[in-house]
């Protein structure tokens, strides 16, 4: 037969060269094992076809591309191998004897081999035409076998048997087998055809059905799955409307087939639809002892908190005495502070007091109203709001929900979120939300909110209103050893695999860490540092020794926390009187996010061309207020005793430092007009004075907010006296005791009235 082959290998392209070199002859064998890349004459078989190279063509691959024609079988006497394999052969003539036998079997086969072909659909039927022009009976029984898909190892044994009778029994005997396994795929086809046409019956009959019951008006469902979700239907306990809805769904649902897309959206509903609670409510406890002992044991201090809580809870017990189970209206509390004082952790002891389910959802970030309110269902995807899966997780319908970071809420083109949560914390109109996705009016009367945020101007007005806030103020150093005594200690202790009995922190430790490692509103840095220090003292005592036998007890030191937690972070600022004198320099409070700071304002006058220079990326708000100080010094120069010619040519710079710190806000100007007095006159300031107040251009000193966490700052400063506005004196009364005795606080009503609190020296007096 003429049939090309490809080889790749350098052995075989060396042996065809070296045959294009001799006679063009070449012996083609077959491998024992197909998947060895390099064969020896080990794995090659025995008998083989010899045959003669007609065409070679070079592929740019490296690979050569062969025509040969089949001549004769051989058989291989001896192998010889140098840079490619050569052998010894016999030649096999085997003979072909026409009798009435081989007929039968040339008939037998070519019957066989029509129905193959027939059968067989990768097979053209042009094979066939050829297979009845060959007229040899050998050439015919290669023809049949070169044909068949057959394994190339049983067509082998046809090739070593020199006998054409039983060469032409082995190839029938291989080709009942292939057309056993084609009939067997023919089975196998014909029953996915019917199982196909079995399935595309069914949906015609089961929307024939469908058709019917329409049109008698009624339905029975069958389906377990059906009957399971329509007793969750009954059973949810939904209001009268609501299991209306719910009842018009469940008949669209049963009466559709499964295969259609909207089948899997109205079950997708009913299955929200019963998960949501209706009517499962939560025994509340209001034993205000306990829920006193509870908030005492989870948070230290916030005194102002746990009454405004103990005050509601008391509410809530009359209502539940007289059957009236709704939350009172007004009642939802906004706590605002800093970060790490407690806030979320509150919302959680609140629960934990009335025996509730606790929720927490965080909306700091959400753009998009239907995260409050839900997608509507013809969105891909849709689902409930925030609210509605809050409750789906709480399992009840008077949980408490803590919706965290409200301050932090914005709008785009999506909607406005804020908005969206008026009508879930407005008491009027939350007995009636409806989430998109739900589409039914659903109760969150009963829900007691918790909101936190960290400013609350940040809130926008509408929202703000529904809420009443309760101010969590930073803590003071003695309340962070109280809180890590009390708190932190005993937990991370637990949480390190340690027990009380192996390490102690001594009160004087833990206020090194507070005083020279954290310097932040709440404790979550003092966290991070004590956890640090236990971490490492784990670390030294499972190196070193048995933890099991470890029996002495590890006392922190200053020298470990300084060994453990590397140099001091922050250095106690100690204001004192006595130090060398400062001119242009003025301490003033500042509040942030963060808590309460101080603020240098630092001023500097040079001769040069009238020009008011400020930097410290000051905001729009502080700028003014420089400008407003500077044209009050100016318009009242004759008060101060300052020359009139002294503005001339002279170049004022104001700085505030750490410039890379964004600064604004409305509480400076009386920091600007000291700093800005004491340059021009070159009189020393006093370093343990600090101020805060805004100014007007008639020297009055205007309110402001965010006093506690000012005070705090000051003490923790070291300074011993703070000018507040007069208008502020009477915020003092919700200061604490400890900040007040440690500070002289002088209510000021005018600029002038602060000169001689603030001035070493009498040079600078207002003299009307």
């Amino acid at each position: 037969m003429m049939f090309p082959i490809l080889a790749g290998r350098e052995s075989s392209i060396t042996s065809i060269n070296k045959s294009l070199e001799k006679d063009k002859f070449i012996l083609l064998v077959t491998q024992l094992d197909d998947k060895i890349e390099e064969p020896t004459f080990e794995n090659l078989y025995r008998t083989g076809t010899v045959a003669k190279i007609i065409q070679v063509l070079r592929l740019p691959n490296g690979l050569i591309k062969v025509l040969v024609d089949g001549l004769v079988t051989a058989k291989i006497d001896k192998f010889y191998n140098d840079s490619y394999i050569s052998a010894d052969i016999t030649v096999k003539n085997i003979p072909v004897k026409r009798d009435t036998e081989l007929e039968a079997l040339i008939r037998q086969a070519t019957k066989l081999f029509t129905d193959y072909v027939h059968t067989n659909r990768t097979i053209p039927q042009e094979t066939l035409v050829a297979y009845e022009n060959i007229k040899e009976p050998d050439r015919k029984l290669f023809y049949i076998t070169s044909t068949i898909n057959a394994d190339v190892h049983k067509k082998q044994r046809i090739l070593e048997i020199d006998d054409l009778h039983n060469q032409y029994y082995e190839a029938l005997y291989l080709l009942g087998s292939e057309m056993e396994v084609l009939n067997v795929e023919k089975e196998i086809d014909a029953k996915i055809y019917q199982t196909m046409q079995k399935n595309q019956r069914k949906f015609i009959v089961q929307e024939q059905i469908r058709i019917l019951q329409d049109e008698l008006g009624e339905g029975t469902e069958t389906d377990p799955e059906l009957i399971k979700l329509k007793e969750q239907i009954d059973k949810s306990g939904m209001p009268e409307p609501v299991m209306n809805k719910a009842n018009e769904e469940f008949n669209k649902l049963k009466k559709m087939p499964t295969m259609s897309p909207d089948y899997s959206v109205i079950r997708n509903y009913l299955d929200w639809m019963v998960s949501v609670p209706w009517d499962k409510f939560t025994d509340d406890n209001f034993d205000l002892s306990n829920a006193k002992k509870i908030l005492d044991e989870d948070h230290y201090g916030l005194d102002k908190a746990k009454d405004r809580i103990l005050e509601l809870m008391a509410v809530l017990k009359l209502l539940n005495d007289k059957n009236i189970r709704k939350s009172p209206k007004g009642q939802i509390l906004c706590f605002v502070g800093p970060p790490g004082v407690g806030k979320t952790s509150l919302g959680k002891s609140i629960a934990r007091a009335l025996g509730r389910n606790f929720v927490r959802i965080s909306v700091g970030g959400v753009r998009d109203e239907a995260e409050i309110r839900g997608h509507r269902r013809t969105y891909i995807g849709s689902m409930p709001g925030k609210i509605i899966q809050a409750m789906k997780k709480s399992g009840s319908v008077n949980p408490v929900i803590l919706i965290d970071e409200i301050d932090k809420m914005s709008n785009d083109f999506r909607g406005d979120p804020s908005s969206a949560m008026l009508e879930v914390l407005d008491p009027e109109q939350n007995t009636t939300f409806n989430d998109h996705y739900l589409d039914v009016d659903y109760d969150l009367s009963n829900v007691l909110f918790i909101t936190t945020a960290n400013v609350y101007y940040n809130i926008p007005l509408p929202l703000l209103d529904r809420m009443e806030i309760i101010e969590m103020r930073s803590y003071l150093d003695f309340e962070k050893v109280q809180i890590a005594k009390r708190h932190i200690i005993p937990k991370e202790i637990t949480e390190h695999g340690l027990t009380p009995d192996i390490i102690e922190f001594p009160d004087e430790v833990v206020m090194k860490i507070v005083q020279e490692y954290t310097r932040e509103a709440g404790v979550r840095s003092l966290e991070r540092e004590i956890s640090s220090v236990i971490r490492k003292t784990t670390r030294d005592i499972v190196e070193n020794t048995d933890v099991k036998k470890y029996k002495k007890k590890i006392i922190v030191s200053d020298e470990q926390v300084e060994k453990f937690l590397g140099v001091q972070k922050y250095k106690q600022k100690i204001a004192d009187d006595k130090i060398k004198d400062k001119i242009g320099s003025v301490i003033g409070l500042a509040w942030t996010s963060m808590g309460g700071d101080i603020l240098n304002v630092d001023v500097t006058i040079m001769k040069g061309a009238n020009k008011f220079t400020l930097t410290g990326k000051l905001g729009d708000i502080m700028k003014e207020s420089a400008q407003a100080g500077f044209s009050y010094i100016k318009s009242n120069a004759k008060q101060f005793k300052i020359p009139e010619a002294f503005f001339k040519e002279k170049e004022i710079h104001i700085h505030l430092p750490e410039g890379a710190i964004p600064k604004d806000g409305p509480s400076a100007g009386i920091t600007m007009i000291m700093a800005m007095l004491s340059a021009i006159t070159k009189s020393p300031v006093r370093s343990d004075v600090a101020m805060t107040g805004e100014i007007t251009l008639r020297g009055n000193v205007l309110p402001i907010g965010g006093l506690n966490e000012k005070l705090l700052a000051a003490v923790r400063s070291g300074i011993k006296t703070v000018l507040i506005p007069k208008e502020n004196e009477k915020d003092l009364a919700e200061i604490q005791k400890e900040i007040l005795d440690k500070l002289k606080i002088i209510p000021l009503e005018k600029v002038e009235d602060g000169v001689k609190y603030v001035f070493k020296d009498k040079k600078v007096v207002f003299k009307k």
